[in-house]
């Protein structure tokens, strides 16, 4: 191989002498290049947070459009027609299948579909972040039952299991089963008859068909204003039934009146449709087991036939009527140290406008509490527990009504069983009767049906009217229905109707109690019925308050 030894030499000796300063160029270009790469890095970094927080918006907004674009293909597609389809594709419906299908819509016109489908904190709960939030739920709960065994182990020396606050609010409980009895045969029997014998007269050629609807229809209002309306208000009232045994007679009152007029309300129109075009055989009325499950089954809308699961897990009922139980001790201990050591103070002072401002805020927390322990007992636990007994797969109890951004949205998702019983038979007749033309005394009419039945029953299980919850009803909650309606988007108008709901519950917790504890420890010498309409807790002072009850 060839070499140049000049041609070294002489390289060797320029690049000799300039030793030290290529060291110092090194480092000056090993400095430059590290802050380069800095740079590089915290751009990079950036770059990822941006991309991060993109792809959190894309699937949540995603996430949104895929759940509602599901939801309404469900709902069109079982309000399809079952068409012929080429046995190529699949094959043919029997007409068993069609008939079976038949039942899941309404037996006349539009109305609610049932669909298979689980309720959604279910499968939220699938999920380890919002199985979290539950198991923080349970550890406060630990921590009130600690807090309360130990406050009565210093004041008493001794642990006190006596929930003295639980057997008073559930006392009278034989009378309650055997009323609740009563009220349950007369509705399986009076209306179900009244319906089979008015069907039975417009089946033959009988004569004054308007006569005997007339006769028929006086005779179920009657029986709903007397008979299911009157009496079990009559035995609460006489027996001076506690407050949680007020409360299981009257909500199953409205739950049975609802479900009658559901049943009548559905069938009728099947009939009077068969004798206007008198096609085909008579329809048949119902049979009496299937009224017998529709009073049973978590919804307040009838069909003939609801979707069914095919089995019952057993262990899935036990869980569900264990987190109610566990709610109710939930509530006791929420009542016992949240809310009787604060209104035991306050009842001792007379109507002050910064003590009622400090209570309302000070019953926000016990209020919110309530809140979701009677959502979640109820509308989740309880209904699901008898959905599984019974096989019923439509789940949907409620929606995502923590998500709303609107109070619009909120009454529709919050309890979508009484919404729905609402919807049809108060919102949508209305605008049958009125041909269409008057949507906003509709909606009023909605809202006032809501508030009273609401202030009646808060009326009669109180034991006094104190129309707090009728004024919100009817004052704040038609004013944001309007103005936080459906347009209004984004998370500010979510906080903003989370703190309206926190401040409301914290008015109705305050209001009611103050009031509870007037109304029990300052008697009247001589009621009129103008005091007896004014609030007590105004004006009166208590002298001794041991006990909330």
């Amino acid at each position: 191989m060839p070499t140049f030894p000049d041609l070294k030499s002489s390289l060797d000796g320029e690049l000799s002498p300039g030793k030290g300063q290529q060291s110092s160029e090194d480092n000056h270009i090993t400095s430059n290049g590290r802050i380069e790469v800095e740079r590089v890095i915290s751009k990079k970094l950036q770059l990822k947070k941006k991309a991060e927080h993109l792809k959190s918006d894309l699937m949540r907004q995603f996430d949104t459009q895929v759940n509602d674009f599901m939801d309404s293909l469900i709902e069109e597609s079982t309000s399809l027609e079952p068409a012929p389809v080429p046995a190529v594709f699949s094959p043919p419906m029997s007409d068993k299948e069609r008939s079976k299908l038949k039942h899941f819509r309404p037996p006349h016109g539009e109305g609610k579909l049932f669909v298979n489908r689980r309720s959604l904190l279910d499968e939220l709960f699938e999920v380890n972040h919002i199985r979290t939030i539950y198991h923080m739920f349970i550890a406060l709960l630990i921590l009130f039952i600690l807090s309360t065994l130990v406050v009565d182990f210093i004041d008493e020396g001794r642990l006190v299991l006596e929930f003295d606050l639980l057997v008073y609010a559930f006392g009278q409980f034989p009378l309650v089963v055997c009323t609740w009895i009563c009220m349950f045969l007369s509705v399986l029997f009076i209306p179900y008859t009244l319906f089979y014998l008015w069907a039975q007269s417009h089946s033959g050629s009988h004569s004054h068909l308007r006569l005997y609807s007339l006769l028929f229809g006086t005779l179920f209002l009657l029986y709903q204003a007397l008979g299911l309306g009157f009496l079990p208000t009559y035995t609460v009232v006489t027996n001076s039934f506690p407050p949680a045994s007020c409360f299981i007679i009257i909500l199953e009152q409205v739950r049975l009146m609802m479900k009658a007029h559901s049943f009548v309300r559905e069938n009728v129109p099947r009939v009077l449709a068969w004798c206007k075009e008198k096609n085909g055989r008579f329809p048949l009325v119902p049979q009496v087991s299937q009224y017998l499950y529709f009073l049973f089954a978590p919804t307040l809308i009838y069909r003939d036939k609801y979707p069914r699961n095919p089995v019952i897990r057993w262990g899935y009922v036990v869980s569900k009527l264990l987190q109610v139980l566990g709610c109710l001790f939930y509530a006791y201990y929420v009542f016992v140290r949240l809310c009787i050591p604060q209104f035991r103070s306050i009842s001792l002072q007379l109507f002050d406008l910064r003590a009622m401002v400090l209570c309302v805020f000070n019953s926000i927390l016990p209020g919110v509490l309530v809140l979701f322990l009677g959502f979640f007992a109820f509308l989740h636990c309880w209904l699901n527990a008898f959905a599984e007994m019974l096989r019923f797969a439509d789940r949907m109890f409620y929606k995502d009504w923590w998500n709303s951004t609107s109070f619009a949205n909120y009454y529709r998702t919050w309890n979508v069983v009484v919404h729905d019983w609402l919807y049809y038979y108060v919102y949508r007749d209305f605008l049958w009767m009125s041909q269409k033309r008057c949507r906003p005394a509709a909606m009023l009419f909605v809202f006032t049906v809501s508030a009273v039945v609401h202030e009646y029953i808060l009326a009669i299980c109180f034991g006094f009217f104190y129309p707090v919850l009728f004024c919100l009803f009817m004052c704040f909650g038609m004013m944001f229905n309007f103005i936080l309606h459906d347009k209004r988007k984004g998370p500010i108008w979510n906080i903003i109707m989370w703190t309206s709901l926190f401040l409301g519950q914290g008015v109705i917790i305050c209001l009611y109690s103050q009031e509870w504890y007037a109304q029990r420890y300052c008697p009247l010498k001589e009621p009129s019925f103008f005091e007896l309409l004014k609030p007590r807790s105004w004006t009166s002072k208590v002298i001794m308050m041991p006990y909330l009850f």
